[in-house]
């Protein structure tokens, strides 16, 4: 990756324990922990400016609107235990540089370097990935609390978060070749809270986002496939073909539709429109999932307008081939829009 670090034992330390870490030559003091998941930590760092005329970090950015006012961004710090992960690391670092729009998270700097074992003295590697920072948490954070309160998000909030989701997305299905993201769900959205206007919603972690056409010509294939959205694809927000396949099917962007569907529900209601299926008495996931059992619970007072009810039914269709592709459903949210807007 070409990425140096300095002192490699210190940068370790600092991390568990707070202190300084360098990512490549720009230094940062660790303010807190945000969150982790797996093999991943994210924390809240500022940038150490020694020397005030040295614009630091900002100097990398193509885009000036990157640069933190007061030096903060979000740090990700990946434990990579294997060769497959490094890999998948790597291939996170370059479909994130594919992108380039205002409601997908950027990644601004990275790096991976070698940590030897002090047990066996064999070499790991850990990666660093520098993000902006959104303190107002994601999509599902805001979702937890509102439930807890029972409130819910204006409908004129609803459509206008939701077409910023759209337009990140277009982005992605836009490029030669197409993108998916292969994973929109609320914890993939981050919220950012504004005054007088509807909330700012980015979409990140493009770990598992590939090109989006697939052919699948075989039985074998077509497992492979399933094997592959199993790990890397959340369950309730999953489209049919993904969990089965035929051997005969040409997979392609539509799996993102499903799983915005899914995620407009989840921004009126706060879950899947399938999580239901999981507090039945021998309910399943699967089952509600593929046979597309939408369940519309009792949401704020007035209610969600029918025509929202409508828009979600479209995108979650069974068969991938007759779902809206994503110019159609930014031309029908615009008309909700202006709809439903006061």
């Amino acid at each position: 990756m070409g990425c140096s670090f300095s002192g490699l034992n210190g940068l370790y330390d600092a991390v568990n324990g707070g202190g300084d870490v360098w990512i490549n030559e720009n230094q940062f003091k660790i303010i807190r922990q945000l969150g982790e998941g797996g093999f991943a930590y994210v924390f809240l760092v500022k940038e150490v400016l020694s020397d005030p005329s040295n614009p630091g970090i900002s100097k990398k950015f193509k885009d000036p609107s990157h640069i933190s006012d007061d030096g903060t961004y979000a740090m990700k710090k990946v434990l990579i235990q294997n060769s497959e992960q490094l890999e998948m690391v790597r291939e996170e670092i370059r479909v994130s540089s594919l992108f380039s729009h205002p409601n997908l998270l950027p990644l601004l700097d990275h790096a991976i370097i070698s940590v030897k074992v002090a047990q066996d003295q064999s070499l790991k590697h850990e990666a660093y990935l520098l993000f902006p920072v959104h303190l107002d948490g994601t999509l599902l954070d805001n979702a937890k609390t509102m439930n807890a309160k029972k409130e819910f998000f204006s409908t004129s909030d609803v459509l206008q978060i939701f077409r910023q989701l759209c337009a990140g997305l277009k982005h992605m299905h836009s490029l030669d070749p197409p993108y998916a993201h292969n994973d929109v769900k609320p914890g993939n959205v981050l919220l950012t809270h504004r005054k007088g206007q509807p909330p700012l919603a980015i979409l990140m972690d493009f770990g598992s986002a590939r090109p989006a056409r697939r052919q699948i010509r075989s039985r074998s294939e077509a497992l492979q496939l399933q094997e592959w959205a199993t790990e890397h694809v959340s369950a309730p927000f999953r489209a049919p073909e993904l969990w089965d396949c035929p051997s005969q099917c040409d997979i392609d962007e539509r799996t993102d539709i499903w799983s915005l569907g899914c995620t407009l529900y989840a921004i009126m209601y706060g879950v899947s429109p399938f999580e239901h299926a999981l507090g039945e008495s021998g309910g399943s996931l699967q089952l509600a999932i593929v046979n597309a059992q939408i369940k519309w619970p009792t949401g704020p007072k007035p209610p969600y307008p029918e025509g929202l009810h409508q828009f979600v039914t479209w995108m979650l269709q069974r068969q991938a081939t007759v779902r809206p592709r994503i110019d159609d459903i930014l031309i029908h949210v615009d008309k909700l829009i202006s709809k439903f807007s006061h």
